[in-house]
């Protein structure tokens, strides 16, 4: 299913779309999302909360200065409804408040506003009244790279400055339950490094080499994984074919496991200014997931964030649904 707005498109440009399309198109058919909205005090943050919920993929809550919320609102245009807003004097208040609701069972989803991501992520990270699980909270971009058949995943490019193994163990294992969570079937997962042999002069090639293993020993699970592979022999079957490397992941990779946060912004933003990707982001490890945008992202690509998370809310609530029973 397209969207009119890819229907307006030239064919590459509509076909592109096509993989954002699909997630949105499947979130939409389902129900809202109980998303709790942190600070959306600003026209970029309140208008993509509100696109959201006209498409059906969120019903917000939203938390912050309430004057000020309705200010937004009626300088842009936008139609409030019937939206809850919880008053919240300033944003660590409204991000403090947020994280409450969720923690109290109000939201299945948490969406950043305007405030800024660190001052969320305080509050959701504190050890007495945050959202911690025992599970690495860690960052995944959904990658729509025009003239790439598939959707890819990038992580972690956002949360984790230099994970150690533990952490890149939970950072895989994030990225696979949100692949399978939201209808994508098994994921093929390439643990990226710069070169496709282990060699003790690059460590990302050896802690490659164990989290292979540690797939192959059940402590990651629901996924193929494969590595070290370089981004090329990752993602072109061409380059695994000429390095010799025979693996299902190679050359087919769905899930790209960066080293670290460096090299993971700079891919993701290589593939958005060079090559007109868009980039949704979720962060997964928390109770909930969490949404996060950028004042930068267009519509689709907001509409996309809320769309995955909302898919994978659903796929967790079918699954409690099924424990309880």
């Amino acid at each position: 299913m397209q969207s009119t707005a890819s229907n307006a498109m030239g064919e590459d440009e509509a076909q592109s779309a096509t993989k954002y399309d699909r997630l949105i198109a499947s979130a939409r058919s389902g129900t809202p999302a109980r998303t709790v909205v942190a600070h959306p005090c600003d026209a970029t943050s309140l208008q993509g909360a509100l696109e959201a919920r006209d498409e059906g993929l969120i019903a917000p809550i939203l938390v912050g200065p309430q004057n000020r919320i309705r200010s937004v609102a009626q300088s842009e245009g936008l139609d409030l409804g019937a939206v809850e807003i919880i008053d919240a004097p300033h944003s660590h208040a409204a991000a403090a408040e947020a994280v409450k609701l969720v923690r109290e069972g109000r939201g299945e989803l948490l969406m950043k506003g305007s405030l800024h991501t660190d001052e969320l992520m305080r509050e959701v990270a504190a050890s007495a009244t945050g959202l911690r699980t025992e599970r690495r909270i860690s960052h995944v971009f959904i990658m729509d790279v025009p003239g790439h058949a598939e959707t890819l995943f990038i992580t972690d490019a956002a949360i984790n400055i230099f994970p150690d193994l533990d952490a890149k163990r939970d950072i895989v294992q994030n990225a696979v339950d949100l692949w399978t969570g939201i209808g994508l079937g098994v994921p093929r997962v390439a643990i990226l490094s710069a070169v496709e042999t282990v060699t003790t002069k690059i460590p990302s090639t050896l802690e490659a080499a164990a989290l292979c293993k540690m797939a192959d020993r059940g402590q990651i699970t629901g996924a193929l994984v494969d590595g070290p592979l370089a981004f090329d022999n990752a993602i072109s079957p061409e380059a695994a074919a000429i390095k010799g490397i025979v693996s299902p992941v190679a050359g087919h990779a769905q899930i790209l496991v960066v080293p670290d946060l460096e090299a993971g912004n700079m891919l993701a933003k290589n593939l958005t200014f060079l090559s007109k990707a868009d980039a949704a982001g979720i962060v997964l490890g928390a109770r909930v997931p969490i949404i996060l945008t950028s004042r930068a992202d267009s519509v689709r690509t907001r509409l996309a964030s809320c769309a995955v998370a909302a898919l994978y809310a659903a796929a967790r609530r079918r699954a409690t649904t099924v424990d309880a029973v």
